[in-house]
């Protein structure tokens, strides 16, 4: 019996990736990959065969084996980037929707540190559908990708499940952050009211510095500022 309205809820997370995986079926640049996390396998290989089998244009669908490094386990779907791509992930996401009880989705684009409401709007303004725009809006957002931000740094893998943001490195305990904001240097320090924090701050400043690599990391109050380039990333410890 296949699923009903309902049966996974509380088995889902409600923001979904876009393109932030590689495609099994052929070139990125042709192929729209999205990626959900669920928080047991049985409920992902349900959602996976849900996607295969009830709509015609998903070219794949398929299941990790295990937990990933965040602890979920991820249902990729396959997609043709054509000009119908943001009308079909709409209406994977009203069938998700109606299978998790979530009405409101939210999706990153390549790994973005932040997430935006599904709608055909923001559906159209992030994702590519032209095969020949791909290359250059994955470009765009490099460093707006939480992979390569850190890219110079020294950790085993990085993962930003909802708002919390997860480094792990061999051999210590993994560092927890709350995201709090993330965008060019200008605008995202115009929004810190609290003063720079520089004696009370030293010792964990050092610590994170050689836990993650040389980057220029202050704090203001709570908030850890984290500087590479032009982007600038506000966390708090948790």
């Amino acid at each position: 019996m296949g699923l009903q309205a309902g049966d996974l809820k509380d088995m889902m997370y409600d923001i979904f990736e876009v393109d932030s995986y590689a495609s099994k079926m052929g070139d990125d640049k042709n192929i729209v990959t999205l990626s959900f996390s669920l928080k047991e396998k049985e409920a992902a290989d349900d959602l996976m065969n849900f996607l295969e089998k009830g709509y015609s244009f998903v070219l794949d669908s398929d299941a990790t084996p295990g937990e990933q490094s965040d602890g979920t386990v991820k249902v990729f779907v396959e997609l043709e980037r054509n000009r119908d791509v943001h009308k079909n992930i709409l209406e994977i996401v009203d069938g998700v929707k109606n299978l998790s009880n979530i009405d409101d989705f939210k999706f990153r684009y390549y790994k973005n540190f932040k997430s935006k409401p599904v709608s055909e709007e923001e559906l159209t303004l992030s994702i590519p559908s032209d095969p020949d725009r791909y290359g250059i809006t994955v470009t765009e957002t490099n460093l707006d990708n939480y992979k390569n931000f850190f890219s110079n740094s020294y950790v085993d893998s990085i993962d930003l499940l909802e708002d919390t943001l997860t480094v792990r490195k061999a051999f210590a305990e993994p560092v927890n952050f709350k995201l709090l904001d993330f965008g060019d240097r200008t605008t995202t320090f115009s929004k810190i009211s609290e003063t720079l924090d520089i004696m009370n701050s030293y010792a964990e400043m050092l610590y994170l510095t050689k836990y993650l690599g040389d980057y220029n990391i202050s704090k203001y109050g709570e908030k850890l500022v984290f500087e590479n380039q032009d982007k600038v990333l506000v966390l708090k410890r948790i």
